[in-house]
């Protein structure tokens, strides 16, 4: 947003702890940027209209939206917006990196740029990426296995989990075997002492109270074009 000269922008989300984690998520950096949040208007997932919060919105004269919703009811305000008339700049999370999200949204959610996990752009990446080669041969596996590509991000989720319990295993039975207590502690501190293990999402280094492990590496940009996503360097 502050690349794209965004002064100020209104946020609209799920009334749940998704809706806080993204809204919460934008204040610090929005102040820090000197960009302004206009509103924070929240629908449920099981509303089939937001044209209250969007009236709302429109009242404010965004430069942007942000969108803190998910799958096919994110889809919702992109949809309303575009009805209304809103021509502006539509910003969202990996939540919305679903095939249900572009169904519906139609032309509605065309140009929409989100936050996302390198793998789901994996062929557009350069070749010097650390995803690139780890996310193609993981999406060859997943079609073999599968009989059909995948579609989001939460498969190479799941990938990088047991990429990480393989690597810290491997380690911890060093120093005890498999099944025993000792062991347990063994794989939970090794999992803490994970290094520069690469991923399809990300690099991952854990330490303790640090679960997360991952840095700004973990993201690229991506827009919907065309109904597909476009990686933007």
């Amino acid at each position: 947003m502050k690349r794209d000269g965004i002064k100020n922008f209104a946020y609209i989300g799920f009334s749940d702890a998704w809706g806080d984690l993204v809204y919460n998520g934008a204040q610090k950096p929005a102040e820090a940027d000197g960009m302004k949040i206009l509103t924070n208007e929240r629908y449920a997932r099981t509303d089939t209209s937001v044209t209250g919060q969007v009236l709302k919105i429109m009242a404010t004269k965004p430069d942007a939206v942000l969108l803190g919703g998910s799958a096919t009811q994110g889809a919702l305000p992109p949809l309303t917006l575009a009805e209304r008339g809103y021509k502006g700049p539509l910003y969202g999370t990996p939540a919305l990196l679903n095939a249900d999200f572009i169904r519906v949204g139609g032309k509605a959610v065309e140009g929409v740029l989100v936050s996302a996990g390198p793998v789901i752009v994996a062929e557009q990446l350069p070749d010097s990426h650390f995803s690139k080669k780890i996310s193609l041969d993981f999406r060859a596996a997943y079609q073999k296995a599968n009989g059909m590509p995948t579609t989001d991000g939460f498969s190479a989720y799941s990938f990088d989990a047991w990429l990480v319990f393989l690597d810290a295993a491997k380690r911890a039975m060093a120093t005890a075997k498999p099944g025993t207590p000792e062991f347990r502690t063994a794989l939970k501190n090794a999992i803490f002492t994970t290094k520069d293990l690469i991923g399809t999402h990300a690099i991952y280094n854990f330490k303790p109270g640090e679960s997360y492990g991952v840095d700004e590496r973990s993201l690229v940009l991506v827009r919907l074009v065309d109904g597909k996503w476009k990686y933007e360097p």
